[in-house]
């Protein structure tokens, strides 16, 4: 039994009272929004101060693979934390470390041979970039300063990242500290024109990505792309001719490819990797959130060994990459994240997804009748739909409406985490889920569509 000292309330006012949350305007914690003080996790739920449960429908920001408190990775933290917790990745190594990247060597597409670590997704970002634009520095071509992104694309939140993201709440604020990306039409199939298929749009922006780069690869470093889903850009899908067509024109016109797979990677759009769909091996892999199953913060950077030898030199040469992480290659998250692959190699995860895929795409496809629903789309576990004002046209509701929010309060309320982009409903269950649980997830979500549209709500 809580004490009242340890109450939901009483939690969240301490909170409050010091703590300044992530994409948050904090004044809504008053009343609009609420503030849940989480106490423990159990598979895929979360419970609270007051054992109330709620089902993480988003796996905590798209990370948590296989359940909270996932007792395998959980023993290997409390393993590895008990033999070394930390130690420099600069001029140091670990068993941990090393076997991790052998790992990853191992399962990502081929010709990636070297791993660098860092702590967070945007971090990985980061990495990228910078070395794409210092292997064309050290490669004699330093007019190479800029990157080609997609519109609608999102690939974090420090300086670099935001930089070729490409949404305008982001760059409405931080326009003047940020670089000037090149900007590609998005791949994106719900821009298709009227008897256009989803490869026939993957086709048309090829064009206008050959376009591009005939005027601007001279002095292009790499491409960035988000492969399969766009997520924080509403969940935007696109082929896999996409990929295989990027990767081409990259190779045409010598330049890098940038996969940044740090939302879509480890199984959740089918396949371990997206890009394993088009086949394709791109210069770098920016990898993070279910790198080590959601347990703890880590990222990797793999490259080609054609990149890596552009760094290697006499020391006077100052060619070194430029770069360090005071807790890159940490060998607990390592621990953590070595457990999370051999799920993935002992368990048949990836069938079992495409079992929980097909499942939900069959409770959600009622959802294309509701008159306030548009865009319904999947790609292996990660779904979504559009909350619209008109149906045919496929008219937004006005922003200040914030139907989204209603959605969210309303899950909530009933156990049920589901947290919108604006007004793009998604879902992104943990792997740990079984049918029944993807039925109440759905059915909780499509009485919260009827409350946030005004539908068949007396």
């Amino acid at each position: 039994m809580k004490t009242l000292a340890h109450s939901n309330a009483a939690l969240a006012a301490r909170d409050l009272a010091h703590n300044w949350h992530p994409c948050t305007q904090m004044r809504e914690h008053d009343g609009a929004l609420p503030l849940i003080p989480i106490a423990s996790g159990d598979g895929a739920w979360l419970i609270d101060a007051e054992g109330n449960r709620y089902f993480d429908g988003i796996s905590s920001w798209w990370s948590n693979l296989f359940g909270h408190a996932n007792p395998r990775i959980a023993a290997a933290v409390a393993e590895q934390a008990a033999t070394l917790n930390h130690v420099m990745f600069a001029g140091f190594t670990h068993e941990p470390g090393l076997r991790l990247s052998e790992e990853l060597v191992r399962i990502t597409p081929p010709g990636l041979e070297r791993v660098f670590y860092a702590s967070d997704g945007a971090s990985a970002v980061e990495i990228a970039l910078k070395m794409s634009f210092h292997y064309w520095h050290n490669s004699g071509q330093p007019q190479r300063t800029h990157f080609i992104a997609l519109s609608n694309a999102y690939h974090g939140e420090t300086l670099g990242a935001l930089s070729v993201s490409d949404l305008p709440l982001y760059r409405a604020v931080y326009g003047p500290l940020l670089l000037e990306p090149i900007v590609a039409p998005s791949p994106d199939w719900l821009d298709a024109e009227a008897g256009e298929t989803a490869d026939d749009v993957a086709r048309r922006r090829l064009g206008d990505m050959r376009t591009l780069l005939e005027r601007h690869a001279h002095e292009t470093c790499a491409v960035i792309i988000e492969p399969l889903v766009q997520c924080s850009g509403g969940m935007r899908m696109h082929s896999p001719l996409y990929l295989a067509g990027l990767r081409a024109l990259c190779d045409e016109f010598d330049l890098h490819l940038i996969a940044d797979e740090i939302a879509v990677g480890f199984g959740r759009t089918g396949t371990l990797f997206a890009c394993e769909q088009a086949a394709i091996t791109p210069d770098f892999m920016c990898l993070s959130k279910g790198l080590t199953g959601g347990a703890l913060p880590m990222s990797a950077v793999l490259t080609t060994a054609n990149v890596y030898a552009a760094f290697l030199g006499d020391y006077a040469a100052n060619n070194a990459f430029l770069h360090s992480h005071t807790f890159g290659g940490n060998p607990i998250a390592c621990a953590a994240a070595l457990a999370s692959l051999a799920i993935f190699a002992e368990q048949p995860v990836l069938q079992r997804n495409l079992e929980l895929a097909a499942h939900l795409a069959k409770r959600l496809e009622p959802l294309r009748a509701h008159p306030h629903v548009a865009n319904l789309r999947q790609t292996g576990m990660i779904a979504a739909l559009d909350l619209v004002a008109d149906k045919a046209t496929r008219m937004p509701w006005p922003g200040a409406e914030r139907r989204g929010l209603r959605f969210y309060r309303h899950a909530l309320a009933h156990a049920m985490l589901l947290r919108p982009l604006g007004d793009t409903v998604y879902f992104l269950p943990p792997y740990c889920i079984d049918e029944s649980d993807i039925d109440r997830m759905v059915a909780v979500a499509l009485a919260a569509i009827d409350v946030a549209t005004d539908w068949r709500v007396q």
